[in-house]
């Protein structure tokens, strides 16, 4: 037979039942989709996390308290404003003692939650690269005398001042009232945080109203350019072995990220976030491909008579082999092609918060993992019609 031929048998063999073979293309289809889909989700959370720890600068440090001995109370102001000294310090720009809780805001009997109610100093406006929209940033004297005044996200606005000027409005926070001064210039999210769902006060007011005098949750620190983030590395890390001496494990009560560190690891850790993700869908693909066997081999139950009469008239093993080889990657490639085809549509909308990000890797592997599937698990009702003898075939009722 011809390879025109045998795709015209094929052909007819997956339209003779319509509804069955449907429903085998969709195990595929749903297999293909969710391994481009899920793997695409992992792709576009790592660039989030990409994208965010890139926001910072190339020249930022963060100092955050570990679980260990004194633990996260070592990170003080008094240690932050040590790590400013400009003789054991001096190639750093600015520090941002930072304290971080989440909140409830309300403005006219409406409501928002927010998960990033952050109090910090003037300074960290331009070392964590978020500048402000419209009105102004708070000043140092705001964050000395401990003026109740916010700086908000462009999603509070959206979701609080819908419709009105957020400049000169006062919202309470905590059970007092903070006056907001300014708007963040809006970031791009396509992670599972929305970055501008956030609100920027005085370090001083925040403690007062939400967080107390405890720890400070990190430190900002900014180098006075990236060539010297490694110098400022060891600096800060000298002043702190003075402020915060090691517990007696052995460890330090702090730890000194820069931003290249966090981007290796959080790269790192969506890459296994990733693979996780693709292992769990091709999970789905296996079933499948389970699929595709009972199928074929109730075709071939059916045709054994067929087969017989092929093979009495001189069709050779190899050719029934073939043929049946044939419908099975058949079905599971038209099944992939509308999975490839659902995940394209799919990577339109958001997925738990992220904008699923297609590579055409994934495309092409899951393509050709459902083609292998189809050879793979046809192999065996194949192998079956063809060993068939044709006298036994021609008997059968």
């Amino acid at each position: 037979m011809t390879l025109v031929e045998t795709l015209r048998f094929a052909l007819r063999g997956v339209a003779a039942n319509k509804l069955r073979s449907a429903l085998t293309m969709l195990g595929i289809l749903i297999g293909v989709a969710a391994v481009i889909l899920l793997v695409a989700v992992g792709n576009g959370s790592a660039q989030a996390i990409t994208s965010r720890i890139e926001a910072l600068g190339t020249n930022t440090l963060t100092v955050t308290g570990t679980n260990r001995g004194a633990g996260s109370g070592g990170l003080t102001v008094d240690v932050a404003d040590a790590l400013a000294d400009p003789v054991l310090a001096p190639d750093v720009r600015s520090v941002s003692p930072l304290v971080s809780t989440s909140a409830t805001i309300t403005y006219q009997g409406a409501e928002h939650e927010v998960g990033q109610f952050v109090g910090t100093r003037p300074s960290w406006f331009d070392a964590s690269n978020s500048p402000v929209a419209s009105g102004t940033a708070f000043s140092a004297d705001d964050e000395a005398q401990g003026r109740r005044v916010v700086v908000v996200g462009s999603t509070v606005v959206d979701e609080l001042f819908a419709g009105v000027e957020p400049i000169g409005q006062q919202v309470t926070v905590g059970g007092a009232l903070f006056t907001v001064v300014g708007v963040l210039a809006p970031k791009s999210t396509t992670g599972f945080q929305d970055a501008n769902d956030m609100v920027v006060a005085p370090l001083r007011a925040v403690r007062e109203v939400l967080t107390g005098y405890g720890a400070l949750s990190s430190i900002l620190v900014e180098a006075k350019n990236p060539e010297q983030v490694e110098a400022v590395q060891t600096q800060i890390g000298t002043v702190l072995a003075q402020r915060l001496p090691s517990t007696g494990a052995g460890g330090t009560p702090y730890r000194i990220q820069n931003a290249a560190q966090l981007l290796q690891t959080q790269t790192e850790t969506a890459e296994t976030f990733t693979v996780l993700l693709g292992a769990v869908a091709a999970i789905s693909l296996l079933v499948g491909g389970i699929g595709i066997t009972n199928i074929m081999l109730v075709t071939v139950t059916e045709r054994t008579r067929e087969i017989g009469i092929r093979k009495a008239l001189g069709a050779r093993r190899r050719t029934i082999l073939v043929q049946f080889l044939t419908e099975a990657t058949l079905l599971s490639l038209i099944g992939g092609a509308l999975g490839v085809a659902a995940a394209l549509v799919g990577s339109r909308f958001s997925i738990v918060g992220v904008r699923p990000l297609i590579v055409p890797s994934s495309v092409v592997l899951a393509l050709g993992v459902s083609v292998a599937i189809g050879l793979f698990f046809g192999g065996l009702p194949a192998a079956r019609a063809a060993r068939l003898r044709p006298i036994d075939a021609l008997r059968y009722e």
